[in-house]
């Protein structure tokens, strides 16, 4: 009678179980699963907005099938089907360049913003033209008066003229050198032809031109007429007074500028 052979103690025995392991098992599942999802969200994100990143995703997606697929396919099957994935991927990417426009594939250079917006630019006296016909000096107001006043200064030469009139200015409006090295005082009277500019306004322009702004050349320059005690004391005190007539023809080049010795004095006119 045959003695039957005594099985081994651990043989035909399952593993105990092990928590541990287990636990591990399913965190390195849980990463791998949480890392494909990611990476397929991404993809499909970005292949939105870039057809060319969606191509080479699709090539490498297929890529990774045909991976898997090498384990239960031959090897022949496998390198066939990898070949034509790359050619799948190499059409997906072709048609998406296809798409693009050209600035895309060759974008301009982008320029600072500085140089594309180099902000205000002042207006070149020198180089500037003027406004074509006739300027109407009665239409402006005090301020753009001595605007229009200075930019006629430096035009012709004065090119450090500024408007320095306001509140206490004492009778200076614009400030400026002449070509000759003088220094120019100049007083502008934005006044209408029924409002004349008498000896009282000459009289305190005078008693400040030069005591105070050490004027060398001193103008008053006025939109309407002065009357006649008014050039008397001009003519005693060395001011030159230009009235409309005179800035007219001074503005269109038809007179020298009143700074130079002989500028015109405007006759009375009562």
């Amino acid at each position: 009678m045959g003695i039957q052979a005594r099985r081994g103690a651990g043989e035909g025995r399952r593993p105990a179980f092990d928590v541990r392991r287990t636990a591990f098992g399913f965190a390195l599942v849980a990463v791998l699963v949480c890392g494909v999802g990611l990476a397929v969200r991404t993809a499909l994100e970005t292949a939105g907005r870039h057809p060319v990143v969606a191509g080479v995703s699709a090539a490498g997606l297929v890529a990774a099938v045909v991976v898997l697929l090498r384990a239960r396919r031959s090897r022949r099957t496998a390198v066939r089907a990898a070949e034509a994935a790359v050619e799948a991927a190499y059409e997906v990417v072709d048609a998406a360049l296809e798409e693009l426009p050209d600035s895309a594939l060759h974008p301009e250079p982008q320029l600072p913003d500085s140089v594309l917006d180099p902000g205000p630019q002042l207006p070149d006296s020198a180089s500037d033209p003027e406004p074509p016909g006739p300027v109407d000096w009665a239409a402006m107001d005090p301020y753009d008066f001595e605007e229009a006043v200075a930019w006629l200064c430096r035009r012709d030469g004065c090119a450090d003229a500024e408007v320095v009139g306001g509140a206490g200015d004492l009778g200076a409006d614009v400030l400026a050198t002449t070509p000759d090295g003088r220094r120019l005082v100049v007083q502008c009277k934005r006044y209408t032809s029924d409002n004349k500019v008498g000896s009282q306004d000459l009289q305190r322009f005078g008693g400040t031109c030069y005591a105070v702004h050490e004027a060398e050349v001193a103008v008053v320059v006025t939109t309407g007429e002065f009357t006649e005690p008014a050039l008397e004391y001009a003519g005693q005190c060395d001011i030159v007074c230009v009235g409309l007539d005179e800035l007219t023809a001074w503005s269109e080049g038809a007179a020298a500028p009143p700074w130079y010795a002989g500028a015109d004095v405007q006759p009375a006119t009562g």
